[in-house]
């Protein structure tokens, strides 16, 4: 069984695969965004592209998008998730984590998401914070391992 790049305990082909096939498959933000996740793991920049929302013109930014999907992606966090003022509207907080010119990093966003015509999009996002991982905290491979006798 190959578990998902998103790293829920379930099989790839039953977890975000089918959302990479159609975007309509998601039926909630966290599965769209963790799908999204996936496709950086994936390198699969259509789908990244093609789940913003319209309004983002994120084919636009192509070229960012292309180099952000380039980085070693280690390891996704869900925080937590939230609905907006209406059920068309969604929320995602989550840490991924990817190494960039050999250093652990972690990407923390709190995504917002909204819904038009079945489909969830990701539209906008804040990021609390830009974080290292500290040599003593635990792997964000999660090999359970301490950083620095793994990864760092």
């Amino acid at each position: 069984m190959d578990i998902c790049y998103c790293q829920r305990q379930v099989e790839y082909a039953k977890c975000c695969q089918p959302i990479h096939s159609d975007p309509t498959n998601a039926q909630t933000p966290e599965q769209l965004m963790r799908a999204r996740y996936s496709a950086h793991v994936l390198g699969l920049v259509d789908f990244v592209i093609n789940t913003y929302h319209p309004s983002c013109d994120a084919e636009l930014q192509r070229d960012a998008i292309a180099d952000s999907i380039n980085s070693q992606w280690t390891g996704l966090e869900v925080v937590r998730t939230w609905l907006g003022n209406n059920p068309n509207e969604g929320f995602v907080h989550f840490k991924a984590f990817f190494i960039d010119q050999q250093q652990t990093l972690c990407l923390e966003e709190q995504s917002r998401f909204v819904r038009e015509k079945k489909q969830w999009f990701y539209i906008d996002g804040t990021f609390p914070k830009h974080n290292k991982v500290g040599r003593n905290e635990p792997c964000p491979c999660g090999s359970g391992k301490k950083f620095k006798q793994c990864c760092g």
